[in-house]
């Protein structure tokens, strides 16, 4: 899950304008019924587990661009054929391809030990010896006087915040995509800082940067909590003298694939109720909450849909975006693609955000399409889901559907300890809980079929951008 929080949260305050003629939206009786046995089949169902387990193990670590990569979509593509969907394509994804291939870090001089870091995405090759330089958090990075890390490294200590819903992302994630530029800009020749992540073992998260037009590039990394802990001991001791070795960078361009599968409508079968996961993942787990698991989830729930007596009156499609960790690339290229057919995204929800529990749902759907909301939520409520109106926000990948006019919907995943696994090495099959996906399988797919059997719609139109 790349960073998200602040877009999120600004879209879910905006509601969609009501149209004028519209009337409101709601769910027949009967699908209400049909639903609640989707429900109890899905809580049953190990689909979505035995779908994490697979990819995880066959596939692994799935880095955009990789080996892996390729892979990962010629499972996934297969995976849609065995599980019944009536549609199967991919379309190409484009990106600048970034490779890793080995890092160290290491105190040098009286105190001189290893440190456990990671390179973060983005980040140049280099090997660089200079002084730390420790700021608190991202905000006194930004004050530095210009010049003032002329020949030094960086050192950013900001201590994320643990939070079920996870808000504390925002306020660290300019730490990692922007802190290495802002560093550069006055001067540093390398740049480390403390995990974006909650994690109290000896595991550095990793993740996305930028560097800004005209700043150059520098070796970036990130450290375990206990190595910034460490580091930051060190510095109450004195001066401290560090060696960043990076071998890592951009290679070229690289092709990988959206890969799509729909369950089709049975009456309105060119309208799309869209479930979202990505395929990619970072290369230091094997990418079983981020996001392994939202792609069990989301294709179990199809497929469970698939199997009902009747094909819903609108179709389902899943989406299993390629290389949302390096910035949304499929999701962008996807809406840029389909940019005609926005409105016939009728609403969408994504799972990227680990394997917790679901609890709580809303919708940014227009107030005709409201009462349709509650009535997921009432249907929703056995499973433990409370209707929370005005929180929560389109998953990362959904971001560009919403910006160009596509309602969404949340499903809102526990986070409490995604951030111990979050973009490390411990993001593997053993931290998923079968019985917790199950409960999102059966989230998801009652969401999808009752917004599929829906009568009327839920705001979704393409934006007049030349009137914006």
């Amino acid at each position: 899950m790349e960073s998200r929080m602040r877009l999120a949260l600004l879209l879910s305050a905006c509601l969609l304008a009501l149209p004028a003629s519209a009337s409101e939206t709601r769910i027949p009786a009967e699908a209400l019924a049909a639903a609640g046995e989707l429900r109890e089949r899905a809580l049953a169902d190990t689909t979505g587990h035995a779908l994490v387990e697979s990819l995880t193990t066959e596939i692994g670590p799935r880095l955009a661009g990789s080996e892996a990569d390729a892979r990962a979509v010629e499972w996934a593509k297969a995976r849609f054929a065995e599980l019944g969907y009536d549609r199967v394509w991919t379309e190409p994804v484009t990106f600048p391809k970034w490779e890793r291939r080995s890092e160290s870090a290491r105190v040098l001089g009286a105190h001189a030990q290893p440190l456990v870091i990671t390179a973060l995405g983005g980040s140049p090759g280099g090997t660089v010896e200079a002084e730390i330089v420790r700021f608190s958090d991202y905000a006194a990075l930004e004050a530095a006087p210009a010049g003032s890390l002329v020949g030094k490294i960086a050192f950013v200590d900001y201590r994320m915040a643990r939070t079920r819903d996870g808000s504390g992302y925002d306020a660290a994630g300019p730490v990692r995509s922007r802190g290495p530029s802002v560093a550069s800009s006055k001067g540093a020749i390398g740049y480390l800082m403390r995990s974006v992540g909650t994690s109290p073992h000896r595991v550095a998260n990793t993740g996305m940067t930028r560097f800004a037009e005209g700043v150059a590039p520098i070796p970036a990394a990130a450290m375990s909590l206990p190595d910034a802990d460490q580091l930051g001991r060190l510095l109450q001791r004195g001066p401290v003298q560090v060696r960043l070795a990076l071998d890592v960078g951009f290679n070229g361009e690289y092709t990988s694939q959206n890969v799509i599968g729909e369950i089709t409508g049975s009456e309105l079968p060119d309208e799309y109720v869209v479930l979202a996961n990505h395929l990619d993942s970072w290369d230091l787990g094997t990418g079983a909450i981020d996001d392994a698991s939202g792609v069990g989830i989301t294709l179990a729930a199809g497929h469970l849909i698939g199997q009902m007596p009747q094909r819903p009156k609108r179709s389902i499609r899943v989406i299993a975006f390629a290389n949302e960790e390096q910035g949304l690339i499929g999701a962008r290229q996807y809406v840029e693609r389909h940019a005609a057919d926005i409105g016939k995204h009728v609403i969408a929800a994504e799972s990227d955000f680990g394997a917790g529990r679901i609890y709580g749902f809303s919708s940014n759907a227009p107030e005709y399409a409201q009462a349709a909301v509650r009535q997921v939520a009432e249907a929703l409520a056995p499973l433990g889901i409370e209707h929370l109106p005005g929180q929560g926000g389109p998953g990362p990948d959904l971001i560009p559907l919403a910006q160009a006019g596509g309602t969404w919907a949340w499903l809102g995943q526990d986070g409490t300890h995604y951030f111990d696994l979050h973009h490390n090495a411990d993001d593997t099959l053993d931290k998923v809980d079968p019985d917790d996906i199950a409960q999102n399988v059966a989230a998801y797919a009652v969401f999808a079929y009752l917004t599929a059997q829906a009568e009327g719609g839920f705001g979704s139109a393409a934006k007049d951008h030349a009137s914006d």
